[in-house]
């Protein structure tokens, strides 16, 4: 894998820059006049870090940053633990592209929890999980499906890939002024990095966010989510608060 992965990116990122100032040098500062780059920033406090069904850590700050244009996306995302000093950070870059209701992409994870050098991409050690996923808006219902393709996913004992893979099935809806999501997540195939023995449900959760507005320019939504793994008989009550600027 080497550097080419992270190279490709940060190529794609200067490129989407590069394209949108040579049309309005102030567009990214901007989006109101007129540009079709759109930034986000915010950050996620949250009382347990669960992932797919499997608890990764304790209270955790999880900030994200996103720069879209016309469907393409580059987004980082990382974790940081507050109250264990043992919990790993972690950083994840997204590319992604959408349209319509269809979206395709590329994450590259990474976790130190691993091996502690970023630029380091042999198998043995490495920190990084390269996945790729499609994932199709029907509008009552969402379906994602996720494979890992590089990276720190293989059997210990032969050393052969195990094309890690993730379906998710979600639903949005409103119910007493909250709005809620229903998750099922399921791993369809043994593999060690869920450490599943074969077809099993990771996932059943039931998440509820509520939005309080703080000023015409500011809004913290509060959520909590309840989530079962049935494959682990693991379950576990999270809850948070977002900051962001609107």
């Amino acid at each position: 894998m080497q550097k080419k992965p992270f190279i490709t990116i940060v190529i794609l990122l200067i490129g989407i820059i590069s394209n949108t100032q040579a049309q309005n040098p102030d567009s990214i500062s901007n989006a109101q006049a007129g540009s079709d780059v759109e930034f986000h920033l915010h950050s996620d406090f949250v009382t347990n870090y669960v992932w797919r069904g499997l608890k990764l850590g304790d209270v955790s700050l999880q900030p994200e940053m996103s720069v879209s244009w016309k469907g393409l996306s580059l987004s980082a995302w990382g974790n940081v633990g507050l109250s264990n000093k043992d919990d790993a950070s972690e950083i994840d870059l997204t590319l992604s592209y959408g349209t319509g209701g269809l979206s395709l992409g590329v994450v590259d994870y990474w976790s130190d929890s691993d091996d502690k050098r970023y630029f380091y991409y042999q198998k043995d050690h490495t920190g990084h999980v390269f996945e790729g996923f499609v994932q199709y808006d029907f509008g009552a219902v969402a379906a994602s499906w996720q494979t890992i393709f590089a990276g720190r996913d293989y059997r210990v004992g032969d050393g052969k890939r195990e094309y890690s893979s993730y379906l998710m099935v979600s639903a949005p809806f409103t119910f007493a002024t909250c709005d809620w999501g229903a998750t099922v997540g399921i791993v369809p195939w043994k593999t060690e990095y869920y450490d599943t023995g074969g077809f099993s449900v990771t996932t059943l959760s039931l998440r509820a966010t509520k939005t309080l507005p703080i000023t015409g320019k500011f809004a913290m939504p509060l959520f909590g989510e309840l989530i079962a793994n049935p494959a682990h008989q693991g379950f576990f009550f999270v809850f948070g608060f977002t900051l962001k600027a609107l």
